[in-house]
């Protein structure tokens, strides 16, 4: 099974950075036409999501809602003071999969792979891996 790593770097605290071709030239490198890649995050305080990619209001419009369903106020225990960022990562998740057909990533008309990062700027890594 074809797999490797990639690294995203982000600039802001909160961001969406558009990972779609660079999961796309790991499945074209890969060699294999039919299958299913798995993307995988393996930080905390940042999560991976499958949505619309034209318009980037709907990324700002998804970081804004966040913001409001998770208090940057509230009175956390942890420590380091990113807990926001950790619930943030919770509810989008850590992973996507998406199906391989013809060496391409089976993504709809408006769809883009988005790592989220709530807790930057950072260097992060993502890992893939093909079945």
């Amino acid at each position: 099974m074809p797999a490797g790593t990639f690294a995203v770097s982000t600039s802001k605290t909160m961001q969406f950075s558009d990972i779609t071709a660079q999961v796309q030239k790991a499945v074209a490198a890969s060699g294999v036409a039919e299958g299913v890649c798995h993307v995988f995050n393996p930080h905390t305080t940042a999560g991976l999501t499958i949505n619309e990619g034209a318009d980037p209001a709907v990324q700002s419009d998804i970081i804004a809602a966040l913001q409001k369903i998770v208090p940057m106020n509230h009175p956390y225990q942890h420590l380091e003071g990113n807990s926001p960022a950790h619930v943030m990562a919770s509810l989008v998740g850590s992973s996507v999969t998406v199906f391989i057909e013809n060496s391409r990533l089976r993504l709809g008309p408006w769809q883009k792979i988005f790592f989220c990062e709530f807790d930057g700027p950072r260097s992060r890594k993502v890992l893939w891996r093909i079945a």
